[in-house]
């Protein structure tokens, strides 16, 4: 009956950690572990030779290699500032403009493409954006244009569509966070005197601080990594950091460069998120104190 009642205690006290085992499990199998491997591939110098060398990263020091880095950042950075500023409306519409039985209506459009395949989407947009596609024929059958726009294999083609795939990605956390805010908050601020504005930037933006972190967190981290768009939409002439990753381990099949650039990609997008981080923090901070100093 002790030992029983010792096994009982046991499993009573430790329930939690033995159910998170699997996921433990396979965390370590599935991400510690490649990422350890991937870490130690960037510092050999062959696959048939175990000694550890910096070659691999003194070859990342060449300008090639960072001015690609500087185009994912600038690419990732004005996808999640664009997808900011056409989603916050949106969001805010959803969450405290529109009427409640219109919200799941709206809200079922805005996840209806997540339903449809990833590479359908994309192969969808190269049918429209086309020499031969839906809007250039349109406009040659009008008489508005006399030939062919170049709208795709081109830097503007995939900021276009990586905007449009990822614009969900900001809408829905920021629409989480805009909805949980009391409607009685924003009308004291407008019966203390508040204009509309005023209580948009003092009170709606503070407390949908939070929805703005995440979102911009889940539009840069994947914008910065994305190779799939730049490849079909940009074509072969645009490289950016997920395409050169893929190059180098499933073209060329040299996965010490490969691993060191993905290394070396991955602290700097480290560094963006940390100074993203900042950059949120940093307005609300002001506010707030600005406010408390009055």
């Amino acid at each position: 009956m002790k030992i029983k009642k010792n096994i009982k205690n046991f499993f009573a006290e430790y329930a939690s950690f033995i159910f998170s085992v699997p996921a433990i499990l396979w965390q370590v199998l599935f991400l510690y572990a490649p990422f350890l491997l991937v870490l130690y591939t960037s510092f050999k110098s062959d696959d048939s030779n175990i000694s550890i060398t910096l070659s691999n990263y003194i070859t990342m020091l060449s300008s090639p290699y960072f001015y690609i880095i500087a185009r994912s950042i600038f690419i990732a950075t004005g996808v999640t500032f664009l997808c900011l500023l056409c989603g916050y409306p949106v969001a805010y519409f959803l969450a405290i403009t529109v009427h409640r039985r219109w919200k799941n209506y709206l809200l079922f459009l805005l996840t209806l493409p997540f339903w449809t395949n990833f590479l359908i989407q994309i192969y969808s947009w190269i049918f429209i954006l086309d020499y031969n596609g839906l809007i250039n024929m349109l406009l040659l059958k009008t008489g508005l244009i006399q030939n062919p726009l170049p709208m795709i294999n081109n830097i503007g083609a995939i900021f276009f569509v990586m905007l449009y795939y990822y614009l969900p990605f900001m809408i829905m956390p920021l629409y989480s966070i805009l909805e949980k805010i009391q409607q009685d908050v924003l009308e004291a601020s407008m019966d203390l005197g508040a204009t509309h504005w005023q209580t948009f930037k003092y009170i709606t933006i503070p407390l949908s601080m939070s929805g703005i972190k995440t979102g911009i967190f889940l539009v840069f981290v994947p914008s910065f990594g994305e190779f799939v768009i730049p490849s079909i939409v940009g074509g072969a002439h645009h490289m950016f950091v997920g395409s050169l990753v893929s190059h180098y381990f499933l073209v060329v099949q040299d996965k010490q460069l490969g691993s060191a650039f993905t290394i070396v990609s991955g602290l700097v997008l480290i560094i963006c998120i940390l100074f993203l981080h900042w950059l949120c923090s940093f307005p609300f901070r002001k506010i707030v104190r600005k406010r408390i100093v009055k």
